[in-house]
């Protein structure tokens, strides 16, 4: 008896344990019963479900991502360009989405990357290579969710937001501009050298022009002044030695002896009754 017990008890057991099922919070549930659906979106919480008949599954509704390796596209001036973009999409109808998909994540997202590939190739298609840069983050991501989420309806999830990472010339035509680029830019370097040398040899020749227009005023305004000056000197000392020409013949004397004797050995051979040495008959100026 006690072993019936225990076996009716074990059974219970798992009978009520095969009927409670738990969906988390960030899970959302589908029922099966013999492999069909009979309920779908279940939220979250604690659930019963009929024993060895239904099944219950559980899969995320967060936000997941899907990230892309970059892919080459066509531009509408016909220019290659690389692109690397990431989505972000989550579930919306877990029904559809087990239909679809199995309820495979990866094979959802194998599905879900064609759907974005063909909206962008469409976007970039339309518009040039500096209109694909310029709308990268605004109008191009607002028109490829609008367009991704027509193409995934069926699939039962939904675009979030697609965001482009990187845009990229391909390496061959990337190399060829950046020659154009250093080209064109060596080509302005070089004519702003030349309009600098030009420009500088311009000043030095303005400045070596005013320098000696300067020293000409400068050397005529010296010689104008000396000149005055030598005018006024020689007035005043004729003014002095009309007063007293007897001095005035006696400082000249002085001065004359002082230049021949300046250098300590001038020797002069000269009559001593010459007029240069008149001023040396001491007795004689006494007279």
């Amino acid at each position: 008896m006690k072993n019936i017990a225990l076996i009716l008890a074990l059974f219970v057991v798992l009978a009520i344990s095969s009927s409670v099922y738990v969906v988390r919070e960030d899970r959302v549930g589908v029922l099966f019963q013999l492999g069909r659906i009979v309920q779908a979106d279940i939220q979250p919480g604690v659930h019963l479900k009929m024993p060895l008949i239904q099944d219950a599954r559980t899969f995320d509704r967060r936000i997941m991502t899907l990230d892309s390796q970059p892919e080459r596209y066509l531009t509408s001036e016909k220019k290659d360009v690389n692109v690397d973009f990431f989505a972000k999409w989550r579930i919306t109808d877990v029904g559809r989405y087990y239909t679809t998909t199995s309820g495979d994540e990866l094979q959802a997202m194998q599905r879900l990357h064609p759907i974005i590939k063909e909206a962008l190739r469409n976007q970039i298609n339309q518009r040039t290579l500096q209109e694909t840069v310029s709308d990268a983050r605004s109008s191009m991501t607002e028109k490829l969710v609008r367009t991704a989420n027509e193409g995934t309806r069926n699939l039962g999830i939904e675009v979030v937001d697609v965001r482009i990472k990187r845009i990229d010339l391909p390496e061959e035509v990337s190399e060829s501009v950046y020659n154009r680029m250093r080209a064109e830019r060596s080509r302005v370097a070089n004519e702003l050298r030349s309009q600098g040398v030009e420009a500088s040899e311009a000043i030095r020749a303005n400045a070596e022009r005013e320098r000696l227009v300067i020293l000409a005023n400068a050397e005529r305004d010296a010689q104008r002044i000396r000149g005055e000056g030598d005018a006024q000197a020689t007035e005043i000392y004729a003014r002095a030695y009309g007063r007293n020409a007897e001095f005035y013949a006696f400082h000249r004397s002085l001065e004359s002896y002082r230049a021949a004797f300046a250098g300590g050995e001038s020797v002069m051979v000269l009559d001593p009754d010459s007029e240069f040495f008149r001023y040396f008959d001491t007795a004689g100026r006494v007279e």
